[in-house]
């Protein structure tokens, strides 16, 4: 299994919601490592630079709106296959459809206001974690 990175933002509703040591509690205790983290409040702009590879799809512009909405806490995931683990404990994208226990089945609302976000790949991990943070904002605990 390889030690991999992935980002993970836990989005406005689950920030509003308080439920930010909860999500990073079930991180921790599945194996992965939080070795960054950054609260901030996206603007409109940033959040469609963000999202850019969804730009023309229908539910692109409420995404950016949603995201820019409120702070969000992004963070970076360490550990054995992180990005798949991330996914796993995620769930669904859809809470309806998402397994029991996972994050989004136990805090999102809708498929839009899903509670957390979490790179699909190992390349795209590497572009996601740089939008958020340098070299020096983060630091490994293997």
């Amino acid at each position: 299994m390889a030690i991999e990175r992935t980002l993970s933002i836990i989005k406005p509703d689950a920030v509003a919601k308080n439920v930010i040591g909860d999500i990073i509690r079930r991180f921790e205790e599945n194996g992965l490592e939080v070795i960054g983290t950054r609260m901030t409040h996206l603007s409109a702009a940033e959040a469609g630079r963000f999202y850019a590879v969804h730009a023309g799809r229908p539910f692109y512009n409420d995404l950016c709106a949603f995201m820019s909405s409120g702070p969000v806490l992004a963070m970076v995931l360490e550990g054995k296959n992180a990005v798949l683990l991330n996914r796993q404990l995620m769930g669904a994208t859809n809470p309806k459809e998402a397994e029991a226990g996972t994050i989004r089945a136990e805090h999102a609302d809708t498929i839009d206001a899903n509670a957390v976000h979490g790179s699909d790949s190992a390349e795209n991990a590497a572009i996601e974690i740089a939008f958020f943070f340098g070299d020096l904002d983060l630091h490994s605990r293997l």
